[in-house]
Parts: C-alpha cells; structure tokens; sequence
C-alpha cells in the first residue's frame, strides 16, 4: 500500500504543468523518455536524502559521545596522502 500511495505521489507530482513541460522539452532534445528522467532525478535526490541522514545520524553520535572524530591530519597520515 506504500508503494501504491508513493507511485501515486509521484504521478501527480510529475504531472504538474510546469513539470511535465520541462520533462517533455528535455526527452525531446535527448531522445530519452520523460520517465527515463524522472527515475534519474527520483534516485539522484534519494542518494542526497541518504546522505543527508547518514551524515545526521553521525552527528547525533558524536554529539552522544557514541563516535569518535578523526582529524584531517590523521587521516591524511593513516591513508598516505601527506605531502
């Protein structure tokens, strides 16, 4: 039922004027479909969504003392790249 009402979601997201215009003007310069870009722009704020909540939960961590921060002179040594 999530996935139905999420797929709905997206539907009528997509198919707002402004929206739908800009994604028909796009697959028709690229000769790709206008659901090729929406897949590509749905996974690309997905990856950002996960950062962004990994990089929150860290915080939350280290603030909790639960993580360790490492310096960047620290990693620089423990991977090699000092100059």
């Amino acid at each position: 039922a999530a996935a139905t009402g999420l797929a709905c979601f997206i539907f009528r997201f997509l198919r707002r004027p402004q929206i739908e215009s800009r994604l028909s003007a796009l697959a028709e310069k690229t000769g790709r479909t206008k659901t090729y870009y929406a897949r590509e722009a749905i996974l690309e704020y997905l990856d950002d969504l996960e950062d962004f909540y990994l990089a929150e939960q860290r915080y939350a961590d280290i603030q909790a003392d639960k993580s360790e921060t490492v310096s960047l002179e620290d990693m620089m040594r423990d991977y090699g790249l000092e100059d």
